[in-house]
């Protein structure tokens, strides 16, 4: 199944293509990328984001096999619900609402998403604003047996962002990673929707 574009969405793709310049991103890689910057309108995440080998073809495949999806946070599940809805029947869960106490030294996000983790160790995860719960989730996976089908590491912000996706990237793995310290909830859901388009087209041949 192929997606059908907003003429709007259409007309800014034109542009991002007219002015983004020269680069070196493989098909599906530009179109996460092109996504990414048309919900920021900013052309530097054209160096921030980064892919793992193999990353894009995973988190394909995991949509298509109907791995649950995991969020940190409830404005990334609906940024991606939507589509999500039209298309494929992955289970989508918000890890922060999963919890209603955090544990101790931990935030409530970072309880959520370690408590899906135990349940869903396979799953995709998206993680927009919370660097610590990435953290966590690292050194849970790092001597892990069943790893992410992909992890999307994408949080925002001054503390403990740019350490967290240091962490990420020395993590073996599938992951798609915004370096520095932008990122935010509208970068992780562009991403995971690219990803969804990306599966219906794979899916439809």
């Amino acid at each position: 199944m192929n997606l059908p574009i907003h003429p709007i969405m259409e007309q800014s793709f034109a542009v991002i293509d007219r002015e983004i310049g020269g680069h070196e991103f493989e098909r599906d890689e530009y179109a996460i990328v092109r996504r990414v910057i048309h919900s920021t309108a900013d052309f530097e995440f054209k160096h921030l984001v980064k892919f793992s080998p193999n990353a894009i073809a995973s988190g394909i495949s995991a949509l298509i096999e109907g791995v649950p999806i995991v969020t940190d946070v409830g404005m990334v599940k609906q940024g991606i619900a939507g589509l999500l809805s039209r298309t494929f029947n992955n289970q989508l869960i918000s890890a922060v609402s999963q919890v209603e106490e955090a544990l101790p030294g931990k935030t409530r996000t970072e309880t959520g998403l370690l408590k899906c983790y135990r349940e869903f160790p396979h799953a995709i995860f998206v993680i927009g604003n919370a660097p610590t719960a990435l953290l966590s989730l690292c050194q849970e996976v790092k001597n892990a047996d069943i790893k992410p089908a992909l992890i999307i590491g994408a949080p925002v912000g001054f503390i403990s962002v740019v350490e967290s996706k240091t962490v990420l990237a020395q993590t073996s793995v599938h992951q798609i990673c915004v370096e520095g310290r932008k990122g935010g909830s509208s970068v992780a859901v562009a991403i995971l929707n690219a990803l969804i388009t990306l599966a219906c087209e794979a899916n439809s041949n």
